[in-house]
């Protein structure tokens, strides 16, 4: 299990607040210009990049709605900006100590993602109650990801749960298939990536249809294009997907 002194998280936080460098790898690619804002969510993200907006959330969503990619994306934002954000995958947890949470209420930003990970794991749950306690008296903002409702998770901690009811609440819809279509054509447009129609709808048919991955494939295809001066057709994404 991998431990980090707090002392020296916050300062590797405070003194580099451009990156995150960390156990774990952040997809520094993740951009508000690359989440394609959709009416059913609108809402949410302009909250998100409101400068002046600074209550800590609780963001529910399924598994592909883009809840990484959109913390990812908000830590990227806060750097641009010269301020702290730190970024926890609630998943790999198993990976890491506790004691990473210690002072994180001295960051500007701290986005947990996959809270429900926690759920059952009393050590965790009572170090995230803790963390909420801290920054009850800080300036700092939590955010919080989940891919269930507070109302369908069962923390044994129920300080915690009463903690998390108190949030603001907000869902993360998925990106309906004309959505999607939209989304890839203002990803590629972006990157100026010639994309065809056909192309998009089999991409969207047989990829893993969240943002994240969408990039990451689009990117890959863009390289493998101009290496292999093609353009991009089906068979070309067959072999990257």
């Amino acid at each position: 299990m991998l431990k980090i002194g707090s002392r020296v998280l916050i300062n590797i936080i405070m003194n580099n607040p451009k990156q995150l460098t960390f156990p774990w790898n952040k997809d520094n690619k993740s951009s508000f210009d690359n989440f394609y804002i959709s009416k059913s969510n609108k809402h949410l993200l302009l909250l998100l990049r409101d400068e002046a907006f600074n209550d800590d959330l609780l963001i529910f969503g399924t598994k592909d709605s883009g809840k990484t990619f959109l913390l990812q994306a908000l830590c990227n934002l806060y750097h641009s900006r010269r301020k702290s954000a730190f970024f926890l995958p609630m998943k790999q947890t198993t990976e890491f100590s506790v004691d990473i949470l210690d002072s994180l209420e001295n960051v500007d930003l701290v986005c947990i993602d996959g809270i429900e990970n926690a759920v059952g794991n009393k050590i965790w749950e009572t170090a995230i109650f803790n963390l909420i306690n801290r920054s009850l008296n800080s300036d700092n903002r939590l955010i919080f990801t989940s891919s269930k409702n507070i109302d369908d998770m069962n923390f044994e901690l129920k300080d915690l749960d009463s903690r998390l009811r108190k949030l603001q609440s907000h869902e993360l819809h998925c990106l309906a298939d004309d959505d999607l279509l939209s989304a890839l054509k203002h990803i590629t447009g972006l990157r100026s990536i010639e994309l065809g129609d056909k192309e998009a709808q089999y991409l969207l048919t047989y990829a893993n249809r969240n943002i994240s991955d969408l990039v990451q494939i689009l990117e890959s295809l863009d390289q493998l294009s101009m290496e292999m001066k093609r353009r991009i057709t089906i068979p070309l994404i067959k072999e990257v997907i």
